[in-house]
């Protein structure tokens, strides 16, 4: 789906995300915004000097050669950059409208950098058993902030698969699926600037960056406020409760 004058048509984005479980919002930012917020990343993360690896256990069976994965929780933190994107209404009004909701909460987020030529692929999974909710009015949204082909390991999704509901998750390696198999999932490649929104119901995973080049992410994952969840979850979260917009009408502290 295309902006059209900066703003998206968001009930056709509603029906999509309704029937698929996803859609790719194309253009949500320029791509000089897109190249903004990659150097923003990219500076970030040298800064803070972070070692750790976050790839999966069980993402390390899907290639023979060692993967690596640069990651951040709670960029705006660190940047207010990344706060006013947060808030940024090209962003919250599409959220709003694919969960059919007035409000949107924050629940947290991460930002990704998978290194050239080896950088970690995600195994098919929901982002349901991490941290559930009663009414699964949850969703994500990746911001592209650079080119992702096939070849940097772009997102692949299970069309359809959001409307089966939870399903059961191995634990050993980080909560993934055993079936279907990862071939089954579809590419979405995207461009610099180009957003997924997706429930945390769909089915998705990610490939192996192969390509020369870096492929740079920002996940941001929010709520309903007046869906509760089933168990606490991310409490280090220092943003989780944060509005995005609207109001919560629970008057709920963040939990």
């Amino acid at each position: 789906m295309t902006i059209t004058d900066g703003r998206p048509e968001l009930s056709t984005l509603a029906q999509q995300y309704a029937e698929n479980g996803f859609v790719l919002v194309k253009g949500l930012l320029s791509k000089e915004e897109a190249a903004h917020y990659r150097q923003r990343s990219h500076d970030v993360l040298a800064q803070l000097n972070r070692t750790d690896d976050p790839t999966w256990g069980a993402a390390r069976d899907m290639t023979e050669a060692p993967t690596k994965l640069q990651h951040l929780h709670d960029a705006q933190f660190y940047d207010a950059e990344f706060s006013k994107l947060l808030v940024d209404p090209r962003f919250t009004d599409v959220a709003a409208a694919v969960m059919g909701v007035d409000n949107v909460q924050l629940h947290h987020t991460k930002l990704f950098v998978k290194p050239p030529e080896n950088g970690s692929p995600f195994p098919l999974h929901q982002d349901y058993p991490f941290f559930p909710h009663t009414y699964h009015r949850v969703g994500a949204a990746i911001f592209h902030f650079d080119d992702a082909p096939v070849e940097k390991g772009c997102v692949r999704v299970i069309p359809g698969s959001h409307k089966e509901g939870p399903r059961e998750h191995s634990p050993e390696g980080s909560y993934h699926l055993l079936e279907p198999s990862f071939d089954a999932a579809t590419p979405q490649p995207a461009e610099a600037g180009d957003v997924l929104f997706f429930t945390y119901l769909t089915v998705h995973g990610s490939g192996v960056n192969t390509s020369d080049e870096a492929r740079t992410t920002w996940l941001v994952q929010y709520r309903d406020p007046s869906d509760p969840p089933t168990v606490k979850t991310h409490e280090w979260s220092l943003g989780q409760g944060m509005m995005l917009r609207g109001v919560d009408p629970t008057g709920r502290s963040a939990v």
